[in-house]
């Protein structure tokens, strides 16, 4: 720390890190110290239009070797997370990876155990934990609103076109791994953070309808949780319509869809649905994500020295989930157990 202040790297200076730079802005605790990037005028571009007085690289061992580098907060392209996030656990840095924060069970086995044996802090950035429409529909399911919840049910639905500014990174295996890693992840992050359950089996299908990506971008899997509770999740990446993120979670006692709340605890001789007014996960523009509250969070857990709810051990299962599901479709929809190890 540099003047009381946790020095922050930024490695990437892509759509995200913009986001991310504007929360750390804002954090009064925080100070931007070093912006990288593989193209060392993007990083340029990025420190100028923020005003930053910071370290610019295209080196990322430089950036390690930075003593005022507290945090490494990896907004590189997906194929890189992991491997940033181990080079930097393991030089000691606290690390914010992005997500999906590995695309193989390899990486990210290895990139848990990095960061546990280096005993730094870690968060990754499912930031939906943070929307306030999760965070109230979290606390009703956690107080027992609806009483005992069986089932669930989590979709991204966001259609990407070969015009997204990303397109070349995301319609490929070797750098998306598939629809659920890229994607999809939020939706069944959403799945283990509402139920604080954890999947044992899961089956899936999936199809490739325009034939514009190298998997299949459109799933669908079933899932079973250690408990007893079942639930369905999709991921749509060639659907035509708005961005859409869905939420429903049935109880004894009620039900909850998004914004709207069923509860006979609550409400009794309740006759229609209650809605709750909140910000819902409605808009893929990243400059929506409640990215202020989650690097306050991280901020939070190093100087209180707290590990986060949402930090890569935890993080790990919903990627094994991803994977999962992955091998599932390969296998022909047949189940698959977890843990995969």
């Amino acid at each position: 720390m540099t003047n009381g202040k946790v020095g922050i790297a930024i490695s990437g200076a892509g759509w995200v890190a913009h986001a991310h730079a504007r929360s750390w802005l804002k954090n009064p605790q925080a100070r931007i110290v070093s912006v990288n990037d593989i193209r060392r005028e993007r990083a340029q571009q990025m420190a100028a239009e923020f005003g930053l007085d910071c370290a610019i690289r295209d080196n990322f061992d430089e950036v390690l070797a930075d003593p005022c580098v507290d945090v490494v907060d990896v907004c590189s392209p997906s194929h890189l997370h992991a491997q940033q996030g181990i080079a930097a656990a393991q030089a000691g840095k606290h690390v914010l990876v992005e997500k999906p924060m590995a695309l193989t069970m390899e990486e990210n086995r290895v990139l848990r155990d990095a960061v546990a044996k280096a005993g730094v802090k870690s968060l990754t950035s499912f930031v939906l934990r943070w929307n306030p429409a999760v965070q109230t529909i979290k606390s009703l399911v956690d107080s027992g609103a609806i009483g005992k919840v069986f089932f669930i049910e989590t979709d991204y639905w966001h259609g990407i076109k070969p015009t997204h500014h990303a397109w070349d990174l995301h319609s490929k295996r070797k750098t998306a791994g598939n629809a659920m890693l890229l994607a999809g992840c939020h939706a069944l992050d959403a799945l283990r953070w509402l139920t604080g359950d954890e999947v044992v089996e899961v089956e899936a299908v999936g199809n490739n309808q325009k034939g514009l990506f190298e998997y299949e971008a459109n799933v669908v899997a079933m899932v079973k949780f250690r408990s007893g509770i079942i639930g369905k999740t999709s991921t749509l990446l060639d659907c035509e319509m708005a961005y859409t993120f869905n939420i429903d979670v049935a109880g004894t006692e009620g039900t909850i869809r998004n914004n709207r709340v069923w509860s006979k605890k609550l409400f009794p001789g309740q006759t229609s649905w209650t809605t709750f007014p909140t910000v819902l996960p409605d808009s893929a523009d990243v400059s929506h994500h409640p990215f202020d509250a989650e690097m306050a969070h991280f901020l939070e857990c190093i100087l209180k020295n707290r590990e986060s709810h949402c930090n890569v051990a935890d993080a790990y299962h919903t990627h094994e989930l991803c994977i999962a599901i992955d091998r599932s479709i390969a296998n022909g929809g047949r189940p698959v157990r977890l843990p995969l190890e």
